[in-house]
């Protein structure tokens, strides 16, 4: 019942919110009326209705105001608020099926970005990007979705056109694809080989997502960890690589535990930190001895990845003991 109303109410609301937008049965996409959105751009959108069990939230990704289906209508129609409780708590559900969206959802070409470009897995062994990946001891299971760029700015270019306005100093790099749970690409990640800098380089393919790695392959019912790097990843089973995105999950914190590179005099690894013990996720806080900088360099010493997890368990805090343990670690 609570379902059908909210859809209906949601269906009363498409007309007055702007770029409205149907994503899926349950979510839906609209510029946001508390902050008005991108003042850039008319079509930006990063506001969204969507399902939590049967009830249906407000969130808006760029001002950060959430607050359930109720409370956006009490904010955009008073009137129309009181009818939405009058229905949903004291009313029964209609015997009526749900009510359809007549949207045309947008269609974008599929297009292989990296078709050009050479699998890791299709290299012989000898090769110096083939070497690169057997010395940072990524798992073979990855290989065939890394790529050798030759013409990193180049490719760049044909991505994202004048990315680069000119081509000097035309470098190749390891092209490492971020995919989203639908699997296809809306990033990718150019590590480079030599002393080029920036040392990474991700491009956005679609400028509306989070720079998130490993979307693709989490299952968010399970215990879900959370890294810097994609390669550092690639050795934790259920693992997200976010850098330094603002991750919004639709999880309960405790179901999420954050693992930054042992850096304790970086401030603004530090600073991340204590955000993510504010916001009751778990954190991984490394012991004193630890002279590991990151999970690649475990695995790298000869560490396995049991022996890692081990670690990563004996380490993790949340709430007031994370918040003592991180005051000790922290050396700026």
């Amino acid at each position: 019942m609570s379902s059908y109303i909210d859809l209906k109410y949601i269906n009363e609301l498409s007309a007055r919110l702007g770029q409205f937008k149907k994503k899926g049965d349950y979510l839906f996409n609209f510029r946001c009326p508390h902050c008005g959105d991108s003042k850039k751009s008319k079509t930006k959108a990063r506001a969204y209705f969507y399902q939590v069990k049967n009830d249906m939230f407000f969130k808006c990704h760029n001002c950060g105001e959430g607050q359930s289906l109720g409370n956006f209508l009490k904010f955009i129609d008073p009137k129309k608020y009181e009818s939405y409780l009058l229905e949903r708590y004291k009313g029964s559900a209609p015997s009526t099926p749900a009510p359809k969206f007549d949207f045309k959802p947008t269609k974008f070409e599929q297009i292989d970005y990296f078709d050009k470009l050479i699998k890791i897995s299709d290299l012989k062994d000898n090769h110096p990007a083939k070497e690169y990946i057997i010395k940072r001891m990524i798992p073979e299971s990855f290989w065939s979705k890394l790529y050798l760029c030759n013409k990193f700015m180049s490719f760049v270019n044909e991505v994202k056109p004048n990315t680069f306005p000119h081509t000097k100093g035309e470098h190749p790099r390891l092209i490492i694809p971020f995919y989203g749970v639908d699997g296809k690409p809306f990033a990718f990640q150019g590590r480079a080989f030599g002393k080029e800098q920036p040392k990474y380089l991700t491009v956005k393919i679609d400028t509306s997502k989070q720079k998130v790695y490993g979307l693709d392959r989490v299952n968010l019912q399970e215990h879900i960890y959370i890294v810097e790097g994609p390669i550092d990843s690639m050795f934790i089973d259920n693992c997200l690589a976010a850098g330094g995105a603002d991750l919004t999950l639709r999880v309960s914190p405790d179901n999420v535990t954050y693992i930054f590179d042992n850096e304790p005099r970086n401030k603004e690894i530090i600073k991340r930190m204590y955000d993510v013990v504010d916001k009751d996720y778990n954190l991984v806080v490394w012991p004193e001895d630890m002279r590991h900088k990151d999970i690649n360099d475990m695995i790298m010493s000869g560490l396995t990845k049991n022996e890692i997890a081990d670690i990563i368990s004996t380490n993790t805090h949340s709430k007031l003991g994370a918040l003592t343990k991180l005051n000790y670690y922290k050396k700026c």
